[in-house]
This record gives structure tokens, C-alpha cells and sequence, in this order.
């Protein structure tokens, strides 16, 4: 856990410590913000190759020592070539560093199961998201002080620093057991990780919904500074908002951590003694009320008069958003087919930093508007999360055959719906 906390909080470097970076060295803020856009595009390229070499080596802590190293060079090359390599050259590097960047975040996750057993599961599995939380509070935060007293380029070897702490962690992950059979071509093994997600029912809407949710949580991301500038007068506090969303999402995970749901999800039509979870509701029915408090939070945000009912507001997306993220992680493993999970993982995360992306640009006209406009787009994303996860529940067309890996959730024994692995 502690590699993947490294990991993380490096990766959440990087992107804030070349951005200034490379505003301090070039003095060009197109530059800048080109090397964090190259560095976070390919993720949607990198994640699903990745996923596939994960999935076909026995030793998948080696690969992912591999990446971290490639992603630690990558940061080194663009740091040195900084007013030296012409700026294609820069960015060209961002993009083929940034292929590697899934391997910091879902790649870890997903082998989990590789190191703690299936009773201790669900516990991890909620300090695993923590340390997301935990990274995305203390990464851009580490970036901000190091590079007030040091410079930008000494964040960036910071970081640097903390993916280089993780290698001890990722070369002792366990082995798993040899698959049978060869492995099928990389073209095909890629069709089957994607087939998995979009023929299971639960991976198929908690990935469309986790997707959407993303783009609204970056129209909440890229407003909060012109918030805090509206209602404080000082952009800073937009900053302060997003740490108090930060901290709030780390102690509902603790909480969850702490209470130790549960793996077996609630089912409709299974709601007897055996099938209640602990917390009186299944990470399914987790992921859809949690998104739903991310759109009342950000709602909030959008009609307040005082920097208060803001900091309340972004209490209140916080709340949903930590548990949101447990739950996601908790369906994936719970579904995801043993053969493809590496894929299931990388792949998610790619297409989450997609949809960031693409929600931030969403957002940039809106908050040129105002930060309202913005943040009321962000609450009416989430509902049409929310939406989502409600049409994808609805029942199987009669016309649809059955799943790549096994039968759809509502048609399996109740003993097979509490298996961690399928």
C-alpha cells in the first residue's frame, strides 16, 4: 500500500510540477500547459496495452517497476530539454511518458487480490482508494511548497523521487499462477478486455457512470478557483475548496475502512439475511448514491452567496466522491474475469483521464461566463450520471446473447454473487 501511495502522489506531481516548470524555465504558458495536456491525452492509448502486458506475465510487479522508471526517465527528459529541445520534441516526450501513466494508478489496484486475502479484501480495497485521496491532497500541495522554495524544477525531481521510492514495493508483489494456455494475440486479448467491461452488466454502468461523474467533477475542478475569487476575492480559495473535497472524501473512505463492509453487494430479490451487508447497502447501490451527493455538492456551489455554504458545499461532493471511488474498485473486483483484470483496471483509468480531460474543456467556455454557469453543467452531468446507471440497470433485450465471461449479474445463485473473483 505504501509503494502505491508513492506512486500515486508522484504521478499527482507530475503534471502540476511540469506545468510550472515549464513556465519558470520557457516563460511560455503554452508550452506549459501543451506538456501537462501531452502527458495525460495518451493515458487512454496506454491503459489497455498496458492492461494486456499486466495480464499476460506472471510477474506483474516487475512491469510495473518497468513503468515507473520509464514514467521517472520520461519526467527527467523533458525537465533537461526545458529551453534546449525544440517544443515538439518536449511534448512528443510527455505523450509517450504520459502511456505509462495508468500503470501508476490502476495497475495497482488491480493486484490487490495478488496480496491480500478475499476476507481482508474489502477493507483494503477501501484504504487503497483512500491513498488516492490522500495522493491527490498531498501531491499538488507538495508541488506548490517545494516549488515556492525551491523552484519548479525541483518538484519535478520530487516527484521523480517519490515513483523511484515505489520500485522496493512493486519488485516483492507476488506472483500469480501460471495460466493455461498460450496467450492469444495482443489484438485479440485487447478485444477481450474491452468485451468484458461492455458484456457485464455491473462493469458496464459502473464504468459508464464513474466516466460521466469524472467530466463533471473536472467542470468542478477547473470552476473552483473563479469561485473562491467571487466569493473570497482571493482564486487561492477555489484551492482551498478542493483540499477540504480532498479531505472529505479521505475520512468517508476511512470510515468505510474503518467499518469493514461487506464484499457481497445487495441485489434486488436478495435482500434476506445472507445478502444484507453490513453498512445496509451494496457497493452498487454505493456508487449511485455517491454520485448523486457529488451532484447536490456541486449544485450547492453553484447558487452560493458565501465562501461558507461553498466550503459546506464542497464538503458534501467530497463525501460522495471518496466512497464513489471505493465502490468502483469494489465492483471491479468483484467482476473483472482473473485472465483480463489488469485490463479491466488500466482500461478504466485511461478512460476516467479522458473523460477529465474532456470535461475540462467542456468547462472553459462556461467558466468564461461565469463559475456558476460552470459548476450548474457539473451538477446537471452528474444527474445524467446518475441517468446513466438507471438505464444500464434496466433488463437484458431478449435479442442479446450472453456475456464473454459468464452469465449477467441477476442471473447468478446467490453463493455466486459473494465470490470476490468469477
Amino acid at each position: 500500500m505504501l509503494g502505491a501511495l508513492a506512486s500515486r502522489t508522484g504521478d499527482e506531481m507530475s503534471g502540476p510540477a511540469l506545468l510550472v516548470a515549464g513556465l519558470a524555465v520557457t516563460g511560455s504558458p503554452v508550452l506549459a500547459s501543451s506538456l501537462l495536456a501531452g502527458l495525460t491525452v495518451s493515458a487512454a492509448a496506454g491503459g489497455p496495452l498496458l492492461g494486456v502486458v499486466l495480464d499476460r506475465t506472471r510477474r506483474p510487479g516487475r512491469v510495473l517497476g518497468w513503468c515507473l522508471v520509464g514514467y521517472g526517465a520520461g519526467l527527467l527528459v523533458v525537465l533537461a530539454g526545458l529551453g534546449r529541445l525544440p517544443d515538439a520534441a518536449l511534448i512528443g516526450v510527455a505523450v509517450l511518458t504520459g502511456l505509462l501513466g495508468p500503470s501508476l494508478n490502476g495497475g495497482w489496484t488491480a493486484q490487490l487480490p495478488l496480496v491480500v486475502g478475499a476476507g481482508r479484501l474489502p477493507r483494503a480495497n477501501a484504504l487503497d482508494a483512500m491513498s488516492y485521496n490522500v495522493a491527490a491532497l498531498a501531491g499538488p500541495a507538495l508541488v506548490g511548497v517545494i516549488a515556492t522554495a525551491a523552484g519548479g524544477e525541483a518538484a519535478v525531481v520530487a516527484g521523480v523521487v517519490l515513483l523511484v521510492a515505489a520500485l522496493p514495493a512493486a519488485r516483492v508483489l507476488p506472483a500469480r499462477e501460471e495460466r493455461l494456455g498460450k496467450p492469444g494475440a495482443v489484438r485479440e486479448e485487447l478485444a477481450a478486455g474491452f468485451r468484458a467491461i461492455a458484456g457485464n452488466r455491473a462493469l458496464r454502468r459502473a464504468t459508464v457512470t464513474s466516466m460521466v461523474s469524472m467530466a463533471g467533477l473536472a467542470m468542478l475542478i477547473v470552476a473552483a478557483p473563479l469561485l473562491g475569487l467571487r466569493l473570497a476575492g482571493d482564486a487561492g480559495y477555489g484551492a482551498l475548496l478542493l483540499a477540504v473535497t480532498a479531505g472529505a472524501a479521505l475520512a468517508a473512505n476511512a470510515v468505510i475502512a474503518r467499518a469493514g463492509v461487506r464484499w457481497r453487494p445487495l441485489r434486488a430479490g436478495r435482500q434476506g439475511s445472507a445478502g444484507v451487508a453490513r453498512a445496509g447497502m451494496g457497493w452498487d447501490t454505493v456508487m449511485v448514491v455517491s454520485t448523486l451527493l457529488i451532484g447536490m455538492g456541486t449544485l450547492v456551489a453553484a447558487v452560493a452567496g458565501a465562501f461558507a455554504v461553498a466550503v459546506v458545499a464542497a464538503v458534501v461532493v467530497g463525501v460522495g466522491e471518496g466512497p464513489q471511488l471505493t465502490a468502483l474498485f469494489a465492483v471491479r473486483h468483484r467482476e473483472a474475469p482473473e485472465r483480463v483484470r489488469g485490463q479491466v483496471f488500466t482500461t478504466g483509468a485511461s478512460l476516467k483521464i479522458t473523460s477529465f480531460a474532456a470535461g475540462s474543456a467542456l468547462a472553459g467556455p462556461l467558466v468564461a461566463l461565469s463559475p456558476g454557469a460552470a459548476l450548474l453543467a457539473g451538477a446537471g452531468v452528474q444527474l445524467l450520471a446518475v441517468a446513466a446507471y438507471g438505464l444500464l440497470s434496466l433488463p437484458r433485450s431478449a435479442l442479446e446473447g450472453p456475456t464473454p465471461y459468464g452469465p449477467d449479474e441477476e442471473t447468478q445463485s446467490g453463493d455466486q454473487a459473494g465470490r470476490v473473483e468469477r
